[in-house]
């Protein structure tokens, strides 16, 4: 099955080979026999019920620094000419990116479109996660600070983060004597027009943040995150380091919950991450990443696996 495959996702230029999963993801497509192109989410276009992009054909390689070949750009009409579009731009979850789901969204029933942007655009990472509360530490969503301080009152340490963030940034622990709360919550709510995410403060996390793949529901593979020196952020992109994980009883029971309605959903390739073996604080479906970290420790190849679950996809539309 040979496949024309449009990848949405930022400058290939401006990419880590090394660790990034949209690249892992489009070498796999091109060791199959894919056709790859490649285009910016604000190139696309709708008219008349066609949506289509300025695309470039590319050929990529793992050579660092020399990491990618790229044609003229064509028109490419994404309900009519390709077999499946990978939305992998990086969040911030904004209007452009909802916009953009929203176009992709006019495509879906002739073209797979990965994840589903309607389904993305519906299960925001800090968001989607609230319907699973059993599973979660104690959260409040809030823009108050009255009520914050509540909460503060009630849990001793805290965090607190942008709702629609990723990569851990703008994370912030504030401890019991609530030393900056006020100034903190002004300055969110100076950025933010949303409320942000407070949740008690959990000291497991300086033993490591798991991030867990699902592929089509299932689990694929998990690593161990750890924090880096005199910091409470796990997140690879601001340096933590990574070690080899299996789950635990609690983290299998959360990915057996999980795992149907990721399928129903259309949510192939998707990211959760748990803290301590037990507190589901982020479920990732926009762009998730930690399949190349995951394969160099266990060896498996998830961008394989990734495809193999697309591939199923295509075949069954017929």
């Amino acid at each position: 099955m040979s496949l024309t495959v449009a990848v949405q996702m930022d400058p290939l230029e401006t990419i880590n080979i090394a660790g990034d999963s949209s690249f892992a993801l489009m070498l796999s497509a091109q060791e199959r026999g894919h056709r790859v192109f490649h285009y910016a989410p604000e190139d696309l276009n709708y008219r008349d019920g066609s949506v289509w992009t300025q695309a470039r054909p590319v050929t990529v390689r793992r050579v660092a620094g020399d990491h990618f070949t790229a044609g003229d750009p064509v028109r490419l009409d994404l309900g009519a000419q390709a077999d499946v579009v990978l939305m992998r731009q990086d969040p911030p979850f904004d209007l452009g990116y909802i916009t953009a789901t929203h176009l992709l969204e006019r495509i879906a029933h002739r073209t797979l479109v990965v994840n589903d942007p309607a389904s993305v655009r519906n299960a925001p990472e800090k968001v989607f996660v609230l319907d699973y509360p059993q599973f979660m530490p104690p959260t409040l969503v809030t823009r108050s600070l009255d009520e914050t301080r509540a909460f503060l009152a009630e849990h001793g340490a805290i965090v607190i983060k942008p709702l629609h963030g990723n990569g851990g940034k703008a994370i912030f622990k504030v401890d019991a004597d609530g030393a900056n709360l006020s100034a903190l919550i002004e300055v969110f709510n100076m950025t933010w027009r949303e409320p942000h995410m407070v949740q008690a403060f959990l000291p497991d996390v300086a033993k490591g943040d798991k991030r867990i793949v699902l592929i089509d529901g299932a689990v694929a593979g998990a690593i161990n995150r750890l924090p880096g020196e005199g910091e409470i952020r796990s997140n690879l992109a601001v340096g933590g380091s990574a070690e080899k994980s299996e789950l635990t009883a609690r983290e299998r029971e959360i990915c057996d919950v999980l795992g149907p309605e990721l399928r129903r959903r259309g949510l192939i390739f998707v990211g959760i991450d748990v803290i301590g073996g037990e507190w589901l604080t982020e479920i990732n479906v926009t762009s998730p990443t930690g399949i190349v970290a995951i394969g160099k420790f266990d060896g498996t190849d998830l961008s394989g696996m990734i495809w193999d679950a697309i591939e199923r996809r295509v075949a069954e539309r017929g």
